[in-house]
């Protein structure tokens, strides 16, 4: 029986690679369901955020932040720095290079480790990086992040910023997704039906202090908001891989099974013959 112990070994081994991998996707999902649930909550807040914009269409003021002719583009990629996560940084990275190509003397400023080497592999230096996502917290990122966008805006450096960054439609699915970040315009234009029952409006405060104070909070929840939906998108790329490399260890453990199965019945086999021939032997000498 020694053949099929050995491959009896092999094949326990296997049994408790397929359990792992299954205990890994599980909690993956789990994890993945747990934070989808949770991100319903920026659209909440951004539905009832905008309600304090209502009143600033009647004002004739301009701010860097909502409106600007600066013609200087800014393209934020946003990756994850986690493992096993398959092709997810890498169709974020495509997705940009196209973003580049409309917009050639655009500048990058990129968030992740691993965005910015892959960047770097196809000739493309970052002005700004923003690394150590774990160590630091994703809302401390988002805050620096945010703190340094609105300064080149205010300095006139960046005119435009574009995020790409992955969004997770679902479990299965995630796409790389572009969203214009500043000038934030168009939440005014979202107000427009609603402030016309208005005619006159008292302003208390400096108007363009409330407008630049608004639309810095505005972009701080937009980029964290991003962020988190990038760290969903790990945990669904993370599933995906899983359920992939489950799919395959199964299919070997299935192999190894019948591996085992024939070298059972092949230990079994010879095992016979040499009782049979002992036998025969014995009667012959006898």
């Amino acid at each position: 029986m020694g053949k099929a112990n050995k491959v009896k070994k092999e094949f326990l081994e296997v049994k408790d690679l397929v359990e792992l991998v299954q205990v890994l996707k599980d909690i993956a999902d789990m994890k993945f369901h747990d934070l989808f649930a949770r991100r319903g909550g920026f659209q909440r807040f951004g539905e009832s955020f905008a309600e304090f914009f209502r009143l600033l269409q009647y004002t004739d003021l301009s701010h860097p932040l909502v409106s600007n002719n600066n013609p200087n583009v800014c393209i934020v990629v946003v990756t994850s720095e986690d493992g096993f996560i398959g092709d997810l940084n890498n169709k974020v990275i495509v997705r940009a290079m196209e973003e580049r190509e409309e917009h050639p003397n655009a500048s990058f400023v990129t968030v992740g480790r691993k965005g910015v080497m892959k960047l770097d592999m196809m000739g493309v230096k970052s002005e700004k990086v923003f690394e150590e996502i774990g160590e630091q917290g994703m809302y401390a990122v988002s805050v620096k992040l945010k703190d340094y966008l609105v300064d080149q805006v205010m300095e006139g450096k960046f005119g435009k910023v574009k995020v790409v960054y992955p969004w997770p439609k679902d479990l299965q699915t995630v796409k790389a997704k572009v969203v214009n970040l500043l000038p934030c315009d168009f939440i005014f234009q979202k107000q427009k039906q609603t402030v016309e029952q208005f005619t006159r409006v008292v302003e208390e405060s400096d108007v363009l202090d409330i407008i630049g104070y608004l639309a810095n909070l505005w972009t701080s929840s937009k980029i964290y908001e991003m962020m988190f939906d990038t760290s969903i998108a790990a945990v669904s790329a993370q599933s995906q891989q899983l359920d992939t490399s489950l799919t395959n260890v199964r299919k070997e453990s299935l192999t190894v099974r019948l591996k085992y199965r024939k070298a059972r019945k092949s230990d079994i086999d010879k095992s016979l013959r040499e009782v049979f021939s002992s036998r025969i032997m014995a009667a012959r000498q006898a």
